[in-house]
């Protein structure tokens, strides 16, 4: 895999869409601790790592099985991504507003496609190599995905939710996880080749950029538009000859949009 960009970095949109963007000026460098926030064993109230457990149980009620995604949801702290007066939801199975018009996923919906994503091309390790998140939002699957991926890059085009993915994950301090101001829908070209791209937003269709982008052997995993209006899970895994293309189980994210705001 070729080497990482340097930071900062400009964005080049497509002349059709997006003016070139900076990155502000520096990625989060953000290394999970997991566990509690206060210093105590297993931490108290929200921080207990039993809160967390029991969601795990709950996504493997739903037929989550990895192994890796498992660990990973039962160690990233949901309640320090959602707003104060929500927090006592924040390990429900259910999406909660993150402003801007935007949500945070449900576990479920998370665990499912980073599950998913994991079935691509996977180093010796076991962990995924370099991944491209469409839709950072306010940083949770990103901190997620740091842990089973040896290199994330998350871009999101709302400047609102661009900072506030920041001063969420500057607490867990992980080193692999870059943030990107810009237009999700060009990707990031200068990252590329990726073993996966996840997108967190639903269009009609799958943007050129991102299947140049992906390597040979990486999977797309995204909510696609079908026929009918209604959105799908699609996975899309990239051969030496051709994208072969999965329809799943119906979903409902936001549109997929262009440009910058």
């Amino acid at each position: 895999m070729s080497r990482r960009p340097g930071f900062p970095v400009r964005l080049e949109g497509s002349a059709a869409c997006t003016p070139a963007v900076t990155h502000t000026p520096a990625p989060v460098q953000v290394q999970v601790q997991v566990g509690s926030g206060s210093g105590r064993p297993g931490g108290i109230g929200l921080d207990s790592q039993a809160v967390r457990a029991r969601m795990v149980q709950r996504l493997a009620a739903h037929g989550i099985a990895d192994a890796q995604v498992m660990a990973a949801m039962g160690a990233v702290e949901r309640h320090r991504f959602v707003d104060t007066a929500l927090v006592n939801q924040a390990y429900e199975e259910t999406s909660l507003p993150i402003g801007l018009g935007q949500t945070i996923s449900k576990p479920n919906v998370v665990g499912r496609m980073i599950e998913l994503l994991l079935g691509g091309a996977k180093g010796p390790d076991g962990r995924l190599g370099r991944v491209l998140e469409i839709g950072t939002g306010c940083g949770y699957q990103a901190a997620v995905l740091s842990r089973v991926a040896t290199e994330v890059y998350s871009i999101e085009r709302l400047r609102g939710l661009h900072e506030r993915a920041r001063g969420n994950l500057r607490h867990f301090r992980l080193p692999n996880v870059h943030l990107l101001f810009g237009d999700g829908m060009a990707g990031y070209a200068k990252g590329a080749p990726y073993a996966g791209i996840i997108a967190a937003a639903g269009g009609e269709a799958v943007p050129p950029a991102w299947i140049e982008q992906l390597a040979v052997g990486g999977r797309i995993v995204a909510p696609m538009l079908m026929p009918g209006g209604r959105q799908a899970l699609l996975v899309m895994e990239k051969t030496a000859r051709e994208m072969k293309q999965t329809v799943l189980e119906p979903v409902h994210f936001v549109p997929l949009k262009s440009g910058i705001a």
